[in-house]
């Protein structure tokens, strides 16, 4: 018999419409589609920028489905306890829903997964986060990559399948089950007043995304490598991790838009194209070695003598962009009011924790978790342990980003310190001002404060960093 009950489409991080391979075989298969999103313990434990940004997501893709007839039922709860009700509730027999590969994640989908099919419910699981599943990219010996470079070879020139547009409709149930309010969920409540601030920043939804891909790729992407390295540079980067964090636009989409652009000989194009590929050595790190997320990838740094108090006037004044070193507070400050801050930036307040400072790489990671609207497990963990040295493919410790000369290198003219940084100026930037309004009011900080000295200088922390990398290797 055919079957013709309900299908349960379980959305996470693939809020979107096109190039959905689990919504697709569920269009085709022309049975009743009930799209849901569940508050479980994995969206309860995302920090505070994400939790928002996420809340704004969920908004725009249930205006997306209300636009083809249909509707998003929110329910929070445990996901078993959550899909077995909506079971009783709809008569559905399969729940389906997209692959995530982080620590956290396998394991509530493997108990999901176990659970339903023990109930006799067809639960299933499908790609789409990903360019490539980690298990289908393996080094020449069967392994997986623990490089960089080796693994871009490998899979530059794979063919992938085309993109798939979003359904005209979807089929709906004779009746719908009851949805939770998201205004009842209160997503943006830890960010308090930063909220209102933060909030402009963000560019949401799976139409605002596609757009965005699309001015990048028409005006940005012929100078790529060039303006990505400039933080003053609003759109020298595309801006799309923001997107692909909630999966608001496919990583097939971004891919085949630069190897067209490739096609045509535009030689930056390669270079967005292996930023999407470092974003899948991340996941197939995670997969393959998930202690990356909690732990140092090389097990022979669990010797070194990090500081890990969080009470340290140091480490509290790293957090407040007060460390008197102008680029690692100015991008502490942009990542505070936009919840996004530029890659340049994210090496050097990193290289800076974890060198000058001595910190573990986990305070950085937990401060980032907290704060980025474009948190994503797989990247911030490497992209902390890259900067620490204590990950694959890491910078080597030795090599200690100085942020003077960085400042002077990609933010020779100040514009990138004068947007984010209000108390060396008489007239200071919007922006710059915009920091003192989103932050905690007990950190007492105003825009007419004095600039502070460094807490540590540039030389001082490079010395203190290679003393320390000698000591730890003898």
């Amino acid at each position: 018999m055919t079957d013709t009950s309900p299908i349960l489409l379980w959305f996470r991080r693939d809020l979107r419409l096109s190039d959905h391979p689990a919504l697709a075989q569920a269009c085709d298969s022309g049975r009743p589609v009930i799209p849901v999103f569940i508050n479980d313990d994995v969206v309860a434990a995302t920090g505070a920028a994400a939790r928002m940004r996420w809340g704004l997501s969920i908004a725009a893709h249930a205006d997306a489905l209300m636009n083809k007839e249909s509707r998003l039922i929110l329910r929070r709860g445990n996901p078993v306890d959550v899909l077995r009700q909506l079971i009783r509730d709809t008569g559905a027999g399969a729940v389906w829903w997209s692959r995530l590969y982080d620590p956290d994640c396998i394991a509530r989908d493997r108990t999901v997964k176990q659970a339903l099919k023990d109930d006799g419910i067809d639960a299933r699981s499908f790609d789409g986060h990903l360019l490539f599943e980690p298990w289908t990219v393996e080094t020449g010996t069967g392994g997986f990559y623990k490089v960089f470079t080796p693994m871009w070879r490998n899979v530059r020139d794979r063919e992938l399948p085309g993109t798939r547009a979003a359904p005209d409709q979807l089929t709906t149930p004779t009746d719908w089950p009851e949805s939770d309010a998201l205004s009842d969920w209160d997503m943006d409540a830890a960010m308090n007043r930063g909220a209102d601030v933060l909030r402009p920043w963000c560019v949401v939804g799976e139409d605002a995304a596609r757009q965005r891909l699309a001015t990048f790729v028409q005006h940005q992407m012929s100078d790529y490598q060039k303006n990505r390295d400039v933080p003053s540079k609003k759109d020298g980067t595309s801006g799309l991790s923001e997107n692909l964090t909630y999966g608001e636009i496919s990583p097939l989409a971004c891919w085949h838009a630069g190897q067209r652009q490739l096609q045509d000989g535009s030689k930056d194009a390669e270079t967005f194209l292996k930023e999407l590929v470092w974003r899948e050595f991340a996941y197939h790190l995670i997969y393959h070695t998930p202690r990356i997320a909690t732990d140092n990838w090389r097990e022979d740094w669990n010797g070194f003598d990090w500081n890990t108090d969080e009470r340290r006037a140091e480490v509290i004044a790293w957090k407040q962009g007060r460390t008197g070193i102008r680029f690692v507070d100015a991008a502490m400050r942009e990542m505070y009011v936009t919840g996004t801050m530029h890659n340049r930036g994210r090496m050097i307040v990193a290289s800076y924790l974890t060198k000058h400072l001595l910190c573990h790489w986990r305070i950085g990671q937990k401060w980032f978790q907290d704060h980025l609207i474009d948190w994503d497990p797989a990247s911030n963990a490497m992209g902390w342990q890259w900067s620490a040295g204590s990950g694959p493919d890491a910078t080597p410790y030795f090599r200690v980003f100085n942020p003077v000369t960085q400042l002077d290198k990609f933010d020779k003219d100040r514009h990138y310190v004068k947007a984010w940084l209000a108390e060396d100026y008489a007239a200071p930037s919007d922006t710059a001002c915009a920091y003192f309004d989103a932050i905690p009011r007990r950190w007492g900080m105003s825009p007419d404060d004095a600039y502070p000295d460094p807490i540590v200088s540039a030389d001082a922390g490079r010395k203190a960093a290679l003393d320390a990398y000698s000591t730890f290797k003898d």
